[in-house]
């Protein structure tokens, strides 16, 4: 059943005409143990949590690095999971293979696959915005456009291709990373209370 309350696609000029937007929330970089195990219990009882990843960006043909950063966000919160340094502890494997928590997220069927690489673990509750957004007559899937299409502002993918195992992540990486998680959950929120 298609909800054609949403334009199919978006052009360019469009696109350019929306508003920049982007995470104002509470951002958690967790990059040991110590602030993993302070931090990502207040994800807990989420029942919907925006989902993506990045990878230090590889500029040889064929190549692609381990992820470097899970982001995991609701309304309020994002955490930044510097998995290159923590790995996948149980907890986190726990929620990623939770059916009850959606993660809403882009591609994550790429996303998952490496993941697993780090810890195996039985993925559960993801749902991919790519092909979700057809069942509202969307055929674009890219974040970007989603964004702009589903919540009205447009995100900036400037820090995509920035180095995500830098000993120090930037703010503009972080409020990137945040973001985009941010974002996912904002759409599948919307779609699926249809207001």
């Amino acid at each position: 059943m298609a909800n054609n309350r949403y334009a199919e696609s978006i052009t360019a000029d469009e696109l350019e005409k929306c508003d920049l937007s982007w995470f104002k929330g509470e951002i958690l970089l967790i990059e040991d143990m110590n602030s993993f195990n302070e931090t990502f219990p207040r994800l807990l009882g989420s029942e919907v949590l925006g989902f993506d990843t990045e990878t230090r960006p590889s500029f040889k043909k064929g190549r692609k690095n381990k992820v470097s950063l899970i982001q995991l966000a609701n309304e309020k919160l994002a955490c930044l999971i510097r998995i290159n340094r923590v790995g996948i502890p149980p907890e986190l494997a726990a929620l990623l293979a939770n059916e009850d928590v959606i993660k809403a997220g882009v591609a994550v069927h790429d996303d998952i696959r490496f993941l697993k690489r780090v810890k195996g673990f039985n993925p559960s509750g993801f749902v991919d915005l790519q092909k979700f957004v057809r069942d509202y007559g969307i055929q674009v899937s890219g974040l970007k456009k989603l964004s702009a299409i589903v919540l009205g502002f447009k995100i900036s993918k400037r820090q995509q291709v920035t180095d995500w195992e830098a000993e120090q992540l930037t703010d503009a990486q972080k409020v990137y990373a945040a973001t985009d998680a941010w974002v996912c959950h904002q759409i599948y929120r919307k779609l699926i209370n249809g207001n």
